[in-house]
């Protein structure tokens, strides 16, 4: 009960708390001038927190269900690219933009993912081996998977993204992992700060983000919008699907769904201003509020529809009266 209640207060506070860093950006952009390249740091600390809550058991939980990872990795792999390319062209998205929103598509599971399928009733371990495993694969995969789908709208530099994802993701993931396991009491101490730090850190990028393009946002914000809600439902939905297409299993196809629709936005967001621009950015800052409304809207849908689902507990009293009973 007190983890259902944490996990809710956890995704009724980061859309929030995300939200207001936006708003404050747009409105006051002066104020965080500079702010845009401390957005690797803000990145790394998210990722650092993220290796800190990792532990063996989340390892051996890929070594178990080896199949069920790897539907999961290519279904995020292949279905969100491939409709942020598709919805791109749809909108007709100028180009900043059109690339902003195939490299949210082209990053790793969200870091709130695990959370949301908690509250969905879904298959927790099946979304922690998912999302831990796009994380460590990003490095190989995001880079030219951008430079494929993405190339015909900007210049994208491929191997300079890679060192920026080993710097700014996977160095600081494998060091929290290495400090959980030397320091593992220490850190069950502290290992309920972790969430807030990262929210903090998150909204932070996203202020920098729009602040660095509040001059551009009126103008593209009701398309960037809709371009959002439409990557992040499609992506939930199709994930969905893809579990179940594949015999999962519903909590597993739960898990699917938000491992696939949930995009780790802070990523997107700190490579589009260092390789692409801020408007370039835009999609992955939008997203990041978005996913996480979008995501405890359909966790709490989800959830509703398990309990209703369940078989009635037996009622308390005397056995109920069957033909052997009756003769005796």
């Amino acid at each position: 009960m007190s983890d259902d209640k944490a996990a809710r207060r956890a995704v009724t506070v980061f859309p929030v708390l995300v939200l207001v860093a936006g708003v404050a950006g747009l409105v006051t952009p002066g104020t965080f001038d500079g702010w845009t390249g401390s957005v690797p740091y803000l990145l790394g600390i998210v990722m650092f927190c993220m290796g800190l809550t990792m532990t063996p058991v989340d390892f051996r939980g890929v070594a178990k269900r080896p199949w069920a990872v790897a539907i999961g990795l290519v279904a995020h792999y292949v279905i969100m690219p491939g409709l942020g390319w598709a919805i791109a062209h749809l909108l007709g998205l100028p180009p900043q933009l059109a690339a902003g929103l195939i490299l949210v598509g082209c990053a790793p599971s969200g870091t709130a993912s695990n959370v949301v399928t908690f509250l969905a009733r879904g298959d927790v371990a099946l979304s922690v081996s998912v999302a831990t495993v796009s994380t460590l694969v990003a490095p190989l995969v995001t880079p030219p998977l951008t430079l494929l789908l993405a190339g015909a709208y900007l210049p994208v530099d491929a191997g300079s993204m890679i060192t920026d994802i080993l710097k700014t993701v996977l160095l600081p993931v494998l060091g929290g992992l290495v400090v959980r396991l030397v320091a593992g009491k220490l850190v069950d101490r502290v290992l309920g700060l972790m969430p807030w730090l990262s929210s903090v850190a998150v909204a932070a990028i996203v202020c920098a983000v729009v602040a660095g393009s509040a001059g551009a946002i009126k103008s593209a914000a009701v398309t960037v919008l809709i371009a959002v809600v439409l990557h992040n439902g499609l992506g939930l939905a199709l994930g969905y699907g893809a579990g179940k297409i594949s015999g999962l299993g519903r909590p597993a196809s739960r898990a699917m769904a938000f491992e696939v629709g949930m995009q780790n936005s802070g990523l997107a967001a700190s490579l589009a201003t260092a390789h692409f621009s801020p408007l370039a950015a835009l999609p992955a800052a939008v997203f990041s509020v978005w996913h996480n409304i979008s995501g405890a809207v359909v966790a709490a849908w989800m959830s509703h529809r398990s309990r209703r689902e369940e078989p009635a507990p037996p009622v308390a009293g005397p056995a109920p009266r069957t033909a052997v009973t009756e003769e005796a």
